[in-house]
C-alpha cells in the first residue's frame, strides 16, 4: 500500500511538471507567433495569439497546430489610397503547418470577421463630385457621403442636409460595391441633376489580415454585412500563407 501511494504521488508530481512545462511552452510560442506575424506584414499591428488544444508539445512535434485564434482591435485595412480602422478583428485558423524555425506557416483553412465604421467606410468611397456630376448641393463644403445603418442588408446615405436614399452593399472577391441609391425628385431638383440614379461606388481592399480574403461563396459575395455599428467584413481562406 505504501509503495502504491508513493507511485501515485510521484505520478501526480510528474503530471503537474509536464502540464506546467506545456503551458509555459505554449505561452512562449504564442508571443513568438504574434511577433512574427506583425513582422511578416500580414497584419498592421501585433495581434493577440492563442494556440488551442492540449497538449501543445505533441502539436509541436507534428509541426501542425490544430486551432490558432488571432484577435486585434487596432488593425487597418485599405484600398491602396486610404487606410481605415478594422475593429474587433477575430480569426480562427485550422491546420496551421509551421516550419521547425517558425519562419514559415501555412493555414489549411481560416475564417474571421471585423467591422469598419460607417464614417471610415465613407472614406473608401469616391467623393460626391464624382457621383453626382454637376450637382450643386448646399453641403457646407463637405465632399463625402454620410453613411448609416438602414436595416438588414441596407445602408442609407446623405450629403449634408440632403438625403441620398438607401442602397445595398455586396462584394465580389475583395472588391466591395455600394449601389442602388436613387435621388428623390425633390433632391434631384435641388441638386440640379437630371438623373436620379446614383452611380455605383466600388473599392478593392488589398491589405487584409492574416492572408485571408473577403468571403465570396461561388462568386456570390457574402463577405460584407451592414450592422448598426458599421459594415461587418467576413473573411475566409484556404491554403494561405500566414508567415514566410
Amino acid at each position: 500500500m505504501r509503495g502504491w501511494l508513493k507511485a501515485t504521488i510521484g505520478l501526480a508530481v510528474l503530471s503537474g511538471l509536464l502540464l506546467g512545462a506545456d503551458r509555459i511552452a505554449v505561452g512562449v510560442a504564442e508571443d513568438e507567433a504574434a511577433d512574427r506575424i506583425v513582422k511578416s506584414g500580414r497584419m498592421s499591428q501585433r495581434p493577440d495569439v492563442s494556440i488551442e488544444g492540449f497538449p501543445f508539445l505533441t502539436q509541436v512535434l507534428s509541426m501542425r497546430l490544430d486551432d490558432v485564434r488571432i484577435s486585434s482591435d487596432g488593425l487597418t485595412v485599405g484600398d491602396g489610397g486610404h487606410q481605415v480602422a478594422l475593429h474587433s478583428f477575430k480569426a480562427k485558423l485550422a491546420g496551421v503547418k509551421v516550419s521547425d524555425s517558425m519562419n514559415s506557416a501555412t493555414v489549411e483553412s481560416g475564417t474571421g470577421s471585423g467591422v469598419i465604421s460607417y464614417p471610415d467606410l465613407a472614406q473608401l468611397l469616391p467623393p460626391a463630385s464624382e457621383l453626382l456630376h454637376g450637382a450643386k448641393l448646399p453641403v457646407g463644403g463637405s465632399s463625402r457621403l454620410s453613411l448609416s445603418y438602414a436595416g438588414p442588408g441596407k445602408i442609407k446615405a446623405s450629403l449634408g442636409p440632403l438625403a441620398i436614399g438607401e442602397g445595398t452593399v455586396h462584394n465580389k472577391g475583395n472588391t466591395v460595391t455600394v449601389d442602388g441609391f436613387r435621388l428623390s425628385s425633390l433632391v434631384g431638383a435641388v441638386a440640379g441633376v437630371t438623373s436620379q440614379q446614383v452611380e455605383p461606388m466600388s473599392f478593392t481592399l488589398d491589405s487584409l489580415p492574416a492572408g485571408l480574403g473577403l468571403a465570396d461563396k461561388d462568386g456570390g459575395g457574402g463577405g460584407v454585412t451592414p450592422l448598426p455599428e458599421g459594415l461587418q467584413l467576413t473573411f475566409d481562406g484556404r491554403d494561405v500563407k500566414l508567415l514566410g
